[in-house]
């Protein structure tokens, strides 16, 4: 795994603040010319450091106020066929997050939906149809206390 200095990482954590910042900005901010900023930048790319540059889009400004989290636990059956059921789910654009878990339960989800109302739909005309399906318990985030996408680097 290649290592990365201290100009990786300030390149790193500038970008996890804000992808639209120009390679001449990024390169003034961490000391070094922009040409040899643009290379560092292009390599964390091309090794994958950098997975994509996007825009984080407020979710209550597009109407999305419910956040809920939905433990699934598969039956027996359901868990001889994990694929399958993480197949499904990347068809569905509700689910922002999907987890494989070790414990009592198979999978955490991280579901968006307008309200309540709209998250009782999906569990019961798409989630809780899912083949293999035992169990879905499922809990309302109130508030949000802490919501990130930058890593510690």
């Amino acid at each position: 795994m290649p290592l990365l200095d201290e100009f990786d990482r300030k390149i790193l954590r500038l970008l996890q603040a804000d992808a639209s910042l120009s390679t001449a900005a990024i390169a003034e901010a961490v000391g070094m010319s922009a040409s040899p900023c643009w290379r560092r930048i292009d390599r964390l790319e091309r090794e994958g450091f950098i997975k994509h540059r996007v825009a984080l889009v407020d979710r209550r400004k597009i109407g999305l106020n419910a956040h809920v989290f939905a433990l699934v636990k598969l039956n027996a059956h359901g868990r001889a066929n994990l694929d399958e059921f993480a197949a499904s789910i990347q068809d569905m654009p509700e689910v922002l997050e999907c987890f494989v878990l070790m414990g009592p339960v198979d999978f955490m989800l991280r579901i968006v939906a307008a309200d309540i109302e709209a998250y009782e739909r999906f569990f019961f005309e798409k989630l809780s149809r899912l083949p293999g399906v035992q169990e879905i318990n499922s809990t309302v985030a109130l508030s949000e206390i802490k919501s990130t996408t930058a890593l510690p680097v």
